[in-house]
């Protein structure tokens, strides 16, 4: 009778083990299930982990921000698993279970963004594009002229505009501008020592960065930058004037403030400004973009050209027509507007 009575004290002990574990496993399917079922990347938000910050705390915010359906679970799921929370600004979304959101935050799986920075942009407009990943133009534009970093670089300018190399960069949500500036100047170095005529870093290569900088804006077609290049190279020779529309947009655009012109009038033509390469010989006081390989190269390398004039054929081809002398640069000009009226 008495092994009767141990036994069925057995039976219901075991019964009450499985009916809490079968309660737990109904709490924490509950508690673990995505806020919402959407799915996708609609809902997704930024969140913060401050350094320090309690698990107690965390929890709370996630709760409070609609990620997690109760704070308890978080607290007690990360204790029973041993996951600890790592400082950082993640990218999280209701659609994900509690598990999945705590999984991210104790591997560090920060929010990473990728931004992509065309050739020939202007260290203003550099400086906008890393918005999106959190740092600010005003923090950029800073870190881009910070006189310890220029110098560290063997920069002999005020900012650093034309060493930004154009490029794809993976940043982490919260990343420093002086890291991403650290970043894009190490790669500029890194490129630009692999190409040929390479001058050295100091002011010969600013003189060459100066020059890729008006490049990267005249050019089109990848072919011509080295002719582009050669030309320039031809009029710095006998001190003659570059006459580069891309210099008068500049100025207009970076040093005056005003929206891109449709066309440059002959008044934007008289603007005394250092950087108009119509009023001043020589090159400008510096770049007016930041250039990439291709007009890197021809800077470095100008082709050996007796042209000292180029003008656009059309604007959907972005060919030019190179010519050695003003006449034959007019009557070039006359034969592409005939063949234009023509519709040829």
């Amino acid at each position: 009778m008495r092994a009767k009575h141990v036994f069925t004290g057995f039976l219901l002990a075991l019964a009450a083990i499985f009916l809490a574990l079968f309660i737990c496993l109904l709490l924490f399917s509950a508690w673990n299930r995505p806020v919402t079922a959407e799915q996708g990347t609609a809902g997704e938000v930024l969140f913060s982990v401050p350094p320090g910050e309690s698990l107690r705390r965390t929890a709370s915010r996630l709760a409070g921000e609609g990620l997690v359906r109760s704070e308890l679970f978080v607290c007690l799921h990360a204790r029973f698993a041993g996951l600890s929370l790592k400082a950082g600004t993640y990218r999280l979304s209701p659609a994900m279970r509690t598990a999945e959101i705590l999984d991210a935050i104790h591997s560090g799986d920060v929010a990473v963004y990728r931004i992509t920075v065309p050739e020939g942009l202007t260290l203003s407009k550099t400086a906008a594009v890393f918005a999106e990943a959190g740092i600010s133009a005003q923090n950029f534009l800073t870190a881009a002229g910070d006189p310890a970093l220029l110098q560290e670089f063997g920069i002999p300018a005020a900012t650093a505009e034309g060493y930004l190399f154009p490029d794809t960069y993976f940043v982490n949500y919260g990343d420093s501008a002086e890291s991403v500036v650290r970043r894009m100047l190490s790669t500029f170095f890194e490129r630009a020592e692999t190409l040929d005529g390479f001058p050295g870093r100091g002011q010969p290569l600013h003189d060459r960065v100066i020059l890729a900088s008006i490049v990267e804006r005249e050019y089109r077609v990848a072919e011509e930058a080295p002719l582009i290049a050669g030309v320039f190279a031809n009029r710095l020779r006998i001190n003659m004037g570059l006459q580069s529309c891309a210099t008068i947009e500049y100025i207009l655009t970076e040093i005056l403030g005003q929206p891109h012109p449709e066309r440059i009038g002959p008044d934007a033509l008289e603007i005394r400004s250092p950087y108009n390469t119509y009023l001043w010989a020589g090159l400008p006081p510096g770049p007016i973009s930041n250039p990439g390989q291709t007009a890197l190269q021809a800077a470095f390398s100008p082709a050996d050209t007796p042209c000292f004039y180029f003008r656009l054929n059309d604007p959907v081809s972005g060919t030019h027509t190179f010519t050695v002398s003003l006449d034959d640069h007019i009557e070039a000009g006359r034969e592409i507007y005939l063949k234009q009226a023509a519709g040829r």
